[in-house]
């Protein structure tokens, strides 16, 4: 254990002093607990893909602009929490002696003899799950949006005035041209 880690002791152990921790153990509690902050906010994104394509399928596409907001702020947390959780693989790794750029799938083969081995398994269980979720949702939603842009073009290139008859005189048919209706909702 460095240094840094070592001066960080005393805050991280002030924590758990109601339980008789291992010293080896205060990485793998830590990035557990990243790891679940991880998967609450990838359930967040799901919620809200998921309110997304409900505002799609029934045309409510005011909100839209504010759905799409919503998930950009939660993938922001994303960030930040997978920027922590790196640092934390990173402790992680040292103690159990693996590479400090380990994966959390090489975190768990490396696992020592306990229940990190076993708990880490169940979040990238999780993680995955919300991962393939995430990306349905988003393809789904991404084909809706595709639909009526191809829609709204469709209908546009209806609205730009056709050649038009002409009469004997030379003049233009005004009876060729038909009413549109826009709804401006949309």
């Amino acid at each position: 254990m460095s240094e840094p880690d070592i001066a960080l002791l005393p805050s991280r152990l002030s924590a758990w002093t109601d339980r008789p921790w291992k010293l080896e153990d205060m990485g793998a509690n830590e990035l557990s607990a990243l790891i679940w902050r991880e998967r609450e906010l990838l359930e967040l994104v799901v919620f809200k893909l998921e309110v997304e394509q409900l505002l799609l399928t029934t045309g409510k596409t005011k909100w839209l602009h504010q759905a799409t907001t919503e998930i950009e702020q939660v993938v922001e947390s994303l960030r930040e929490v997978g920027l922590a959780r790196s640092v934390e693989v990173t402790v992680v790794a040292r103690e159990w002696g693996t590479p400090e750029n380990a994966t959390l799938r090489h975190l768990i083969e490396n696992a020592p003899a306990g229940p990190w081995a076993e708990i880490f398994s169940d979040h990238l269980q999780a993680l995955t799950q919300f991962t393939t979720d995430i990306k349905s949702l988003r393809d789904a939603n991404e084909q809706m949006l595709r639909a009526a842009a191809r829609s709204t073009q469709e209908t546009l290139a209806q609205t730009t005035p056709e050649a038009g008859v002409y009469t004997a005189n030379g003049e233009s048919d005004g009876s060729a041209a038909s009413a549109r209706i826009f709804d401006r909702d949309l």
